[in-house]
């Protein structure tokens, strides 16, 4: 049975923005028309969502995906299902379409995955003044409790989806606590990932030796604006730009594997450049977590 029925979404179709630049330079009247969709949210259920939840995690990591056993991940969160949640849109008995869980990195640091992940974590963290707590939180010797959050989603997914998983994470975890279960968290880190737009090598050459066309004029307006706007972060998460604010410690890194050269221009979405994922981490205190979740339900639309 599902937690909680969301009611209905009013999801716009999604949209390019070669779509958004027809769009401003036509005259027409016309309106995108907007799909009723009703998502329903669910414990995770072992017997369901175990494939799911790994194109979901493949999804989340990129291309490093690879460096970790998915399987052994989605097993860990599906060992605990009374905690996180999943998306759907067709029933208990379908596929996820979102989800959203914590795994406490203390209590499992024993498991092979989690391991994996602790270290890969804090080897991007070692070089990044945003943060340089992590190492400390997370030492053998320490009392710290951090609690990883790992949530994605489909792109085409409503954002205003997330409030809720956040919403009922911290109630479940209070119940955890009241039953003794460890959930008792003194941090909280989100993994997540943004995006870089980088030239792209198909305006460069096309075929063999074959010059791509002059670019339009947007194009060129847009490389005109300089090297800054190359560097601008993009969030696939929105919500991340909020919880940001109310954390001790944020940064970006690059993947450890790196894309065969075009891969950017594979992810271009109709765009003038190309796209460069890259990971992402969020260093949240327990005690400021409430207020970050609050405000993510502000910014997204739910009021909450």
């Amino acid at each position: 049975m599902g937690k909680r029925k969301a009611g209905s979404e009013m999801a716009p179709p999604s949209k390019t923005k070669t779509d958004t630049d027809q769009e401003d330079e036509s005259d027409s009247d016309d309106t995108a028309s907007l799909l009723n969709v009703d998502f329903e949210y669910f414990d995770p259920q072992p017997a369901i969502d175990f494939h799911g939840l790994k194109t979901l995690l493949r999804q989340l990591l990129d291309i490093d995906a690879q460096l970790f056993d998915l399987s052994a991940l989605a097993d860990l969160i599906l060992s605990q299902p009374t905690l996180g949640s999943t998306v759907k849109c067709d029933g208990n008995e379908s596929d996820p379409y979102a989800f959203l869980t914590v795994l406490n990195l203390r209590q499992h640091r024993d498991v092979p995955v989690v391991k994996d992940l602790t270290r890969y974590l804090l080897s991007k963290a070692g070089g990044m003044e945003g943060m340089k707590g992590l190492k400390s939180l997370l030492d053998g010797d320490s009392d710290s409790q951090v609690g990883l959050i790992l949530t994605e989603r489909f792109i085409n997914m409503p954002h205003a989806t997330v409030p809720p998983m956040y919403n009922m994470l911290q109630e479940e975890t209070r119940w955890a606590i009241d039953d003794g279960e460890p959930y008792s968290f003194t941090h909280y880190l989100v993994v997540s990932k943004t995006y870089r737009e980088v030239a792209s090598q198909l305006d460069a050459e096309m075929g063999d030796g074959q010059m791509a066309p002059p670019p339009s004029k947007k194009a060129k307006a847009k490389k005109g604006a300089g090297a800054s706007a190359e560097e601008e972060v993009f969030y696939f998460h929105p919500e991340d730009e909020v919880l940001q604010k109310h954390a001790m410690g944020f940064a970006g890194y690059d993947y450890t594997k790196q894309s065969e050269g075009g891969a950017s221009d594979s992810k271009r979405a109709f765009q003038d450049v190309g796209v460069k994922p890259q990971g992402h981490m969020i260093l949240i205190e327990a005690k400021q977590f409430e207020d970050a979740v609050k405000a993510v339900g502000k910014y997204l639309g739910t009021g909450e």
